[in-house]
């Protein structure tokens, strides 16, 4: 029989960094990481294309929940405890040195998640934090006060009880088991498989702004958008598969989306293609991309327009200039499944949060039972936010755990 204080089941990012915080914060409490694999942390290891992409340069709490389309209302109060810049200054108080990226991605200066690893197994042994691998939980039970854990390696006793376990439906199925609700898991953050003779050959190609919606729907997005060798990705694809991940699993993932390249109306365009005609004439149309659009996009689109490449702009007809226009704001692709973005597999679902005290992180159904990262319905567009979610609720709770 193994007794502690506090266990933690789970030894990803919020599992470890509510296990510091608690042992910091109250040192005579015996502390105990769970973790099913081998090695804890695999998600730090690969996220950012193995940089760690810790959080987002986004300081303000209001704007901060606009990242999450599950989770944006109840994770307000608790970023005004805990947010990006308490984040950093956690991590480099230890010694581990961050740098804001152009596009607000917060990484290690030294461009390598194991930076943000080392820093974490260096505090857990710091502060007598013990991290048990190979720990697989079966059964999770309650008596009088103190909660019974029964593993793959004997039973484990705690009065309380946190649960960082990521997207794990075995763990959610005991869980049900406490009566706890679970939505259910549907993947996010994906990227769109599209066949489409104008993107075909053009992988690699970003248009840096555009706006993008889903027909039918009211699912809309803008932002940078990558051709790739099987469709399309980079933000402005991932918020569209974000907020529509329950919507677009409904629909077993074929629906079209419209796309206007260049964020401009239909009738704008028109007027502005009519002044380049004039100021163009001798020019073909094929040749020379307009409105910002690289080159090779320009061209796939002027030739979808029925224009041919020896086309002037002084030969433009009427038909033609409509057609250009169409493909311009209001190009149809057809989608046709998806693929997991990276490696960085994140899912809509998890503990329903009206079941949570986002002042604690506490379960509302169950005293000295706390929840934090994943494990709850909160998921966000891209990995930082991911992870300021589990640095937030790993910290309340461990607040409230130690005292």
């Amino acid at each position: 029989m193994k007794q502690f204080n506090v266990i933690i089941i789970g030894g990803g990012a919020a599992g470890f960094f509510a296990g510091i915080n608690i042992a910091e914060q109250n040192p005579n409490l015996k502390v105990a990481i769970l973790e099913r694999g081998k090695e804890g942390l695999q998600k730090v290891k690969i996220s950012g294309g193995g940089r760690c992409n810790v959080t987002h340069a986004e300081f303000i709490p209001n704007e901060l929940v606009q990242y999450y389309p599950r989770g944006e209302k109840e994770l307000l109060g608790p970023f005004h405890k805990f947010m990006t810049g308490d984040t950093m200054a956690w991590f480099e108080k230890r010694g581990v040195n961050l740098k804001i990226e152009e596009d607000g991605r917060i990484f290690p200066v030294t461009d390598s998640s194991q930076t943000i690893i080392d820093c974490f197994l260096n505090e857990v042994k710091k502060n007598k934090v013990e991290v048990l691998y190979n720990h697989a939980v079966k059964s999770i039970k309650k008596t009088e006060n103190v909660w019974q854990l029964d593993t793959n390696q004997g039973s484990f006793f705690a009065e309380k009880l946190l649960i960082a376990t990521g997207s794990n439906p075995k763990i959610w199925k005991l869980l049900e088991g406490l009566n706890h609700t679970i939505s259910q898991p549907v993947p996010s953050l994906f990227t769109f498989n599209i066949k489409d003779s104008r993107i075909k050959d053009i992988p690699g190609v970003v248009a840096q702004n555009v706006a993008i919606k889903v027909l039918g729907s009211r699912l809309e997005s803008e932002g940078p958008l990558l051709i790739t060798h099987v469709g399309m990705s980079a933000p402005a694809i991932l918020k569209l598969s974000a907020y529509g991940a329950i919507e677009l699993a409904k629909r077993g993932y074929k629906f079209s989306i419209e796309i206007n390249f260049i964020k401009q109306s239909f009738d704008d365009c028109l007027n502005n293609l009519k002044a380049l005609k004039q100021a163009l004439n001798k020019k073909t149309v094929f040749k020379f991309s307009q409105f910002d659009l690289p080159k090779r996009l320009w061209r796939q689109l002027v030739l979808a327009a029925d224009i041919l490449e020896t086309t002037t702009w002084a030969d433009l007809n009427k038909t033609q200039m409509e057609a250009l226009v169409l493909q311009l704001t209001k190009a149809i692709f057809k989608v046709d499944g998806k693929s997991t973005f990276k490696e960085e597999f994140v899912t809509a679902g998890g503990i329903d949060l009206k079941e949570i005290n986002f002042k604690t992180f506490e379960s509302k159904l169950h005293k000295n039972l706390y929840f934090a990262g994943e494990v709850l319905n909160i998921d966000a567009v891209t990995g930082g936010f991911n992870f300021q979610n589990a640095w937030t609720g790993a910290f309340i709770a461990a607040k409230s755990i130690s005292k």
